[in-house]
């Protein structure tokens, strides 16, 4: 197993039990995501993709936060004057693992938010395909406060998460709402345990949620070709033969109940 033990400075890693535990690790400034730890994040990513070892990813963050966003010392205060530093790298490296790795990535990705979640913390939050909130954690939008604009891809998050009227109520007024209102509208929802996530077949698994986030943004019929074609790659990629078996236990076995249980394998 690879020794990830301070491999990254702002990004603490620990594969166990099928788990990969990617932890925000800035806890004095409540993992505000500055230019090194966007840059080590898709290091991390990378890195823990062809880690066999890690079935599964949680992100979560080290202290009480989650993240408080972007640190706006780093990225603000310090590339004023430096639009080329800003527009062209330092942005460039936070979309890269927040939506281009994280949101298509190939393992099932789980946040775990654990506390403060604020401002540019909302984009791996909805890149993640699901989301656990603790009841104490308070969710927000304070960029309004700054006299900025939410960054990144935040406005695109918030509205695909959660709706027109309720994304701009809180890009608008910069309320903060806690883990309980989170979970009522939809911007985290309670996941199956760990141990029936990972009894899922990957390949299966990994087509399935992949073709749901892409098929959102394509016509009726660009669908069609496109999830049909997932279908057959899943199958000719599926070494574990998972439709086959499933098909054999509901239909000769009888061995599973739709609704009620997924195949055995």
């Amino acid at each position: 197993m690879p020794d990830y033990e301070n491999r990254w400075t702002c990004v603490k890693v620990e594969v166990a039990d099928g788990i990969g535990w990617v932890i925000f690790n800035r806890p004095d400034k409540r993992n505000a995501m500055n230019p090194t730890l966007n840059r080590e994040m898709a290091d991390v990513l990378l890195t823990l993709e062809l880690d066999a070892d890690a079935k599964v990813l949680v992100l979560t963050g080290e202290g009480t936060a989650w993240t408080a966003g972007m640190d706006l010392k780093e990225y603000f205060r310090e590339t004023d004057g430096k639009p080329e530093i800003f527009e062209e790298v330092e942005r460039r490296h936070a979309s890269y693992w927040q939506w281009k790795l994280l949101r298509l990535y190939t393992k099932p990705t789980i946040a775990m938010v654990n506390g403060w979640c604020f401002g540019g913390g909302f984009s791996p939050l909805v890149a993640c395909d699901l989301a656990i909130a603790a009841d104490t954690a308070v969710f927000g939008l304070s960029e309004i406060n700054w006299g900025i604009p939410p960054g990144n891809l935040v406005s695109k998050a918030l509205a695909d998460t959660l709706g027109h009227r309720k994304a701009l109520e809180l890009i608008m007024t910069g309320d903060t709402f806690t883990g309980a209102q989170a979970a009522e509208w939809g911007l985290v929802n309670k996941a199956v345990p760990l141990d029936k996530l990972r009894d899922k077949n990957p390949v299966v698994l990994r087509a399935a949620k992949i073709g749901f986030k892409l098929c959102r943004e394509l016509t009726w019929e660009q669908n069609e070709d496109y999830l049909y074609a997932k279908l057959d790659q899943s199958r000719h990629r599926d070494e574990e033969g998972g439709r086959e078996e499933g098909m054999k236990q509901f239909l000769d076995e009888k061995s599973i109940k739709p609704g009620l249980q997924t195949y055995k394998r």
